[in-house]
């Protein structure tokens, strides 16, 4: 039990960490669609903090990871935290558009930093024995976090305002980052001031080292390419019409709707109380050759339905093996990228992802207002189940994918 405890502490109080960060996180987003809301009267404005959210991590992803990778990782994410605390907790002082689009678009700034960094950091922590036991109770606790979140949410509303709940959010970051004060310090050579000056010649390198890794490691490449294409591009694209194709094609009601993603928070729990359970005994490419098919067929019964039953077995289905597609691809990226070049490879990934999911966005958009939404929907989501099957393909081929990239 001793051993138990000595192995598990900091990895647990990191879990915590993360647990408050992402119930907080969920009362953050809740709360700031209705403080734009309230203040505009229009739906398009809460769409465009959307748009200001993307454009923050396209303007970071460029050159954050050179200042990550040469930054010690704690004091970076301890100072992050209480930053975006700060100015979270500046937000409700006014209510003018401008001004809440500046702040959220630092905030994520900051945000979009703070991710890369979190993930080397973890990382460095984390023996490679422990990794895929971690990310599946990570998984559980963000699974958690996606029923708790929302449901604290309304109960601070009812209670007070969402001005509250702004305030709940920046208290929580606090916390956050006063527990990365007791972790190890993993880092002894690094300091919070960069030894060399930032210049683009750097940030040019930098993207040429992270090109010549990819190059030499075709087979990961192909991987994170594929994976990313369906579940962050393609999935975004294709959730970004999720409102509209319930009221639309499913012809929900709101309330209907509401029980929809109760569903699918159904589905997710589920999911990730299975992963967490079988995880440890699973390769991670198997969790991600079969979790990824998983969520697209998931996405295929509810771009072919009509009517709630169909939407909700697709939702709850696709929730399903979210868990094991996750578990089994940030398994397989800590384990195949180098440590000292991760905030770098991160941020460069983040940066072509942002591009991707704003370019795919805005086309399935526009092709539901020129032809029929559910055929537009059906048509992203087999493209994507296309490219979902052939991660699995390559991944599960025993003399191809499978083995190359297990040794990788």
């Amino acid at each position: 039990m001793r051993n138990l405890i000595e192995t598990w502490k900091y990895p647990a109080i990191l879990l915590f960490g993360i647990g408050i960060a992402n119930i907080s996180g969920w009362i953050y987003f809740i709360a700031l669609n209705l403080i734009v809301l309230k203040a505009t009267g229009s739906a398009l404005a809460v769409s465009g903090l959307y748009v200001v959210r993307t454009l923050a991590s396209l303007c970071t992803g460029a050159w954050s990871g050179s200042l990550i990778d040469r930054l010690n990782k704690r004091t970076l994410m301890i100072t992050l935290d209480l930053a975006r605390a700060g100015l979270i907790a500046l937000l409700p002082l006014y209510d003018a558009t401008w001004y809440l689009y500046l702040m959220v678009f630092v905030i994520q700034m900051a945000g979009a930093v703070f991710g890369p960094a979190s993930g080397t950091y973890v990382t460095k922590l984390i023996p490679p024995d422990r990794r895929q036991r971690f990310n599946s109770l990570n998984a559980l606790i963000g699974s958690g976090a996606f029923l708790i979140g929302p449901a604290i949410a309304g109960m601070l509303f009812m209670a007070g305002s969402p001005s509250t709940a702004i305030y709940i959010n920046a208290a929580a970051l606090l916390v956050s980052g006063v527990l990365t004060l007791f972790m190890p310090n993993l880092e002894d050579d690094k300091g919070s001031v960069m030894q060399e000056r930032m210049s683009w010649a750097m940030i040019r390198q930098d993207w040429r080292e992270v090109i010549g890794f990819y190059a030499r490691s075709k087979h990961v490449l192909a991987v994170i390419m594929l994976f990313s294409a369906v579940m962050v591009v393609m999935a975004s694209a294709v959730d970004s019409l999720e409102a509209a194709f319930a009221k639309v094609v499913l012809g929900l009601s709101e309330r209907d709707y509401g029980l929809l993603v109760s569903v699918a928070g159904a589905g997710i729990i589920a999911g990730a109380s299975v992963n967490a359970l079988l995880a440890a005994r699973v390769p991670a490419i198997r969790l991600i050759g079969l979790g990824t098919p998983g969520v697209c067929v998931g996405y295929l019964i509810y771009a072919c339905s009509t009517e709630f039953m169909g939407g909700a077995a697709g939702f709850f289905i696709l929730a399903f093996f979210l868990a094991f597609a996750n578990t089994g691809y940030a398994t397989f990226y800590q384990n195949h990228i180098p440590v000292d070049m991760m905030g770098r490879i991160g941020s460069v990934n983040g940066f072509v992802e942002s591009l991707l999911v704003m370019a795919a966005t805005i086309l399935i958009g526009a092709a539901a207002e020129a032809a029929s939404m559910q055929s537009v929907v059906l048509a992203g989501v087999i493209f994507m189940t296309l490219l979902g099957g052939s991660l699995s393909a390559y991944l599960l081929w025993p003399k191809r994918g499978g083995q190359a990239t297990e040794a990788a």
